[in-house]
């Protein structure tokens, strides 16, 4: 628990932040500006041109998070079995990395679908106007909403990493893994005190059974 795994955890970290950074910067940035533009039909192609240039980018930090995740997993298994809540916060951090990933997946989509849709008039990247093709429409305004999920959920990821951290500290470590003992203690107690009984009830139907022969 005490070795370095330095490159593990800048795979881990940089990549989760430039998608973070990205989804965030994507969905002010780059869908905010094509809103300014002034004719209608240009405001979609270039969202989309530049949406389209930071896929591979995007794509390579999500697959260094991964990377980096995957490891950071195997190398801190042993505190994951034997400090008390590190395995909570591993579950609810996979959670939310399939999340991200599914919602990320799905937004890529959409956002395939308006790259081939053309030059439609809207009013801008997620907002559509009376004479949008009612197709474009639909897809704009669930990425709406996936423009704001992305963000939120390896936000979110991004604070979950941050109690991790905290758990790494030496004081945590020690309070986990001796809650850990105490609650394996507590349980195997109660299990011997449950046979205990069990076994006394035993004996005491078996003493009144040969009583009342």
């Amino acid at each position: 628990m005490s070795e370095r795994h330095t490159v593990l955890r800048s795979m881990h970290d940089l990549g989760l932040a430039a998608w973070f950074g990205g989804s965030l910067m994507g969905a002010t940035g780059v869908n905010g500006a094509a809103a300014q533009i002034s004719d209608r039909t240009q405001r979609l192609p270039m969202a989309s041109a530049g949406w389209a240039r930071w896929t591979p980018v995007n794509a390579a930090a999500i697959g260094a998070h991964l990377a980096g995740a995957v490891g950071e997993l195997v190398t801190e298994s042993p505190r994951v079995l034997t400090q008390s809540g590190v395995g909570r916060m591993s579950a609810v951090k996979t959670a939310l990395t399939v999340a991200a990933l599914a919602v990320t997946g799905y937004s890529r989509m959409l956002g395939m679908r308006l790259e081939k849709a053309g030059q439609p008039p809207v009013a801008g990247v997620t907002e559509p106007q009376p004479d949008t093709p009612r197709a474009v429409a639909s897809s704009q305004r669930q990425m709406k909403v996936l423009q704001w999920a992305v963000p939120a959920i390896t936000g979110a990821l991004i604070v979950v990493t941050s109690y991790a951290g905290e758990q790494q500290k030496p004081g945590q470590v020690l309070r986990g893994i001796l809650g850990r003992a105490s609650g394996m203690t507590n349980g195997a107690r109660g299990t011997g005190m449950g046979m205990g009984m069990l076994g006394a009830n035993g004996n005491g139907r078996m003493h009144r059974m040969m009583a009342h022969r």
